[in-house]
């Protein structure tokens, strides 16, 4: 895939101690990678941006994916965090938001990548259920995805360029990219 920017670098991923879990980690970055390129589509102008009266703004949803990724990995998870009231930036802007989410993903690598077997399948507390911790994490990255999706909905009601996250979009192609939009290209083997 052709990404023109990334926040977080392959050589920044370090190496699970049991390669089995090194798809957390890599797949981990690469989606933070894709909400820190949605997010820097944004301008200041935009925070207070809602499409609907009973949507929440984009500054919302940023603090929102600030706190909530907090919440998840540290109350659910056990990953060392800031404590709450340091998580967000004093003063919000796209730039700021952005910045503190590569940092604290940042900040969260060299822990996953320390825990074994025992420790991802441990059943943990998670709200009102119990679940493995491989699970709350698969969780929280799907949480996460459906924040950048929602965002990609703001960009395009906004007028702005969609990003590529997975693949080309409406707006951003590259030589060589094969969407799936025909029978004929899902039949490829």
């Amino acid at each position: 895939m052709n990404y023109p920017y990334t926040a977080i670098s392959e050589t920044s991923i370090p190496q699970a101690i049991n390669p089995l879990y090194q798809h957390l980690l890599d797949t981990y970055v690469s989606e933070a990678n894709k909400v820190a390129s949605t997010w820097r589509i944004f301008s200041d102008a935009d925070l207070n941006y809602k499409p609907h009266p009973k949507s929440t703004d984009v500054g919302g949803i940023l603090k929102h994916q600030l706190l909530s990724e907090r919440r998840f990995f540290g109350e659910f998870l056990g990953t060392p965090e800031p404590p709450p009231d340091q998580v967000l930036p004093a003063t919000l802007t796209i730039e700021t938001a952005s910045t503190r989410f590569v940092e604290l993903a940042l900040a969260r690598l060299p822990f996953f990548a320390q825990q074994d077997t025992a420790w991802w399948m441990e059943v943990v507390p998670f709200f009102d259920v119990r679940c493995q911790r491989i699970w709350v994490f698969w969780r929280r990255v799907l949480h996460t995805a459906h924040h950048r999706t929602q965002l990609t909905v703001y960009l395009r009601m906004l007028g702005k360029e969609v990003p590529a996250v997975y693949g080309p979009t409406a707006d951003v192609i590259w030589q060589d990219a094969d969407p799936t939009n025909s029978v004929e290209a899902a039949g490829r083997k």
